[in-house]
């Protein structure tokens, strides 16, 4: 979701509201491929904690704090206009409805890529798949060791901005020094699943009869996303995974709003989980834990280290740019000007006419890559280019071409099949994962990587310790 959080209201964050609104403009803006709005419905029922005319309330609120949005403003729904718009809904104790709307983002991770090209193009040195291993300081320089995959490498600066998000705490481990616990993250589990009978046409946010939350039933990527959970977690990061009783919670809530729907375990084609990375905070519930991000400075012997605490995906953009005016001002540098607030990701531009490489690319493939790359689909096609076998599709009826691979390679720092696949290309979170895709995949990887028999080997054992994790099926 690329939202205002629309139920931070309740809890007075109106600062963060805004914020978020205002990225959520931008985001509209400078990532169209990627990020496009998402009409939601509330339903309202009889005995639910939010009743009709405090949604109400809260519908004018958010709508007057998104001023100057592109979005259009809410509506409220008579019980008989929303059974009459969503006829799979329960109509039982159903006494009305709240439409409005916020954005979406079908693939977060290609935001994450591109916002990494876009660092790269002006001149940061990416380094993936590097992980920390020591941080320490002597007369005010940093000494960042990290392992990459060419073997051991050191980097230096005066100042260390520690963003690893639930990994933060793991990061101070390693760092000189003695550190208070920072992060105090909670966990979010998904389910998706293939169109139901009664699904809704438009996204709905429900509130659980159980504890009250949101629950969300998102039409995403030809599926259903629905979540999520909010529970405090204790494990690591990366071994987060949805529990059973988290789906068991998931599919009672979308039985009772869409009752003919009768969606068992089963019906599941994969499930995830994520660390929310908040601050550290042992007492009361955890949807009460702000989403405030915190941008802390550690003394001492680590004056100049600084870690980022909490924050949003849709608040990303002001999050960094906070951290960057904070490092402009301790290196007693002039601010920069800011250019993100008004330059568009790399693949943001107008996507224009089909590039003649491409001219014999099928018209589901030339829509896929405008939906994944956008106007970087310009950049698939010079790569493939003089080379008629990159612009052909990897299997028959696919719509993923050749030359997707080597441009993930040797263009967006991929490094793993799971890379390829999950990360980059975005197959991956199709209903099903085709065993020849994945096979080409691989074979195209092998020409680029050189693997040899026992890395190809690890890298499907990888791939299939991911898809357990997802719990996929097949």
């Amino acid at each position: 979701m690329i939202h205002g959080g629309l139920r931070y209201l309740e809890y007075g964050e109106v600062p963060l509201v805004r914020e978020s609104l205002n990225e959520r403009r931008r985001l509209l803006d400078h990532a169209p491929h990627l990020v496009q709005p998402l009409a939601l419905t509330i339903p309202i029922y009889a005995g639910a904690r939010r009743g009709k005319w405090l949604i109400k309330l809260g519908m004018i609120a958010y709508d007057l704090l998104s001023a100057g949005k592109s979005l259009a403003s809410h509506r409220m729904l008579s019980r008989e206009e929303l059974l009459a718009e969503e006829p799979g809904l329960c109509a039982d104790g159903l006494k009305g409805g709240a439409r409005y709307y916020d954005a979406q983002v079908t693939f977060a991770e290609r935001l994450v890529v591109e916002n990494v090209i876009d660092a790269a193009l002006n001149g940061v040195d990416v380094r993936n798949y590097a992980p920390v291993t020591n941080v320490d300081r002597n007369n005010g320089q940093f000494s960042v060791q990290f392992q990459s995959p060419d073997g051991p490498a050191t980097a230096r600066a005066p100042i260390v901005i520690n963003a690893a998000g639930p990994w933060v705490d793991d990061v101070l481990d390693v760092a000189e020094g003695s550190f208070a616990r920072q992060m105090g993250g909670t966990k979010g589990s998904h389910i998706i699943v293939a169109p139901f009978p009664g699904a809704p046409e438009a996204a709905m946010y429900v509130e659980a009869a159980s504890d009250g939350r949101p629950v969300f039933i998102v039409p995403w990527n030809g599926q259903f996303l629905i979540g999520t959970t909010d529970l405090r977690y204790e494990g690591d990061p990366g071994d987060a995974r949805a529990e059973d009783d988290e789906i068991a919670y998931l599919l009672t809530e979308v039985n009772r709003v869409f009752p003919g729907a009768e969606l068992a375990v089963e019906d599941i084609r994969f499930t995830y989980s994520g660390i929310r990375p908040l601050p550290n905070q042992e007492d009361g519930p955890e949807s009460a834990i702000t989403r405030k991000h915190i941008i802390r400075e550690h003394a001492g012997n680590a004056d100049g280290l600084i870690s980022i605490i909490g924050g949003k995906l849709t608040t990303y953009r002001s999050l960094a740019e906070q951290a960057t005016d904070l490092v402009c001002r301790r290196l007693d540098k002039p601010l920069s000007n800011r250019p993100t607030r008004d330059r568009r990701l790399p693949g943001g531009d107008v996507v224009g006419d089909t590039p003649d490489a491409l001219a014999t690319a099928a018209p589901t493939a030339i829509e896929r890559l405008g939906a994944v790359y956008g106007s970087r689909r310009s950049a698939i096609a010079a790569f493939c280019d003089g080379d008629p076998e990159l612009a052909a599709p990897m299997i028959a009826d696919s719509s993923v071409l050749k030359g997707e691979v080597a441009f993930a390679i040797r263009e967006e720092f991929a490094q793993t099949l799971v890379d390829l696949l999950y990360r980059r290309l975005m197959v991956g979170l199709a209903g099903d994962l085709d065993e020849g895709l994945v096979d080409e995949v691989l074979k195209l990887a092998v020409r680029e990587l050189g693997w040899n028999d026992s890395e190809q080997q690890r890298q499907r054992e990888l791939l299939a310790d991911f898809n357990r994790r997802l719990r996929r099926r097949g």
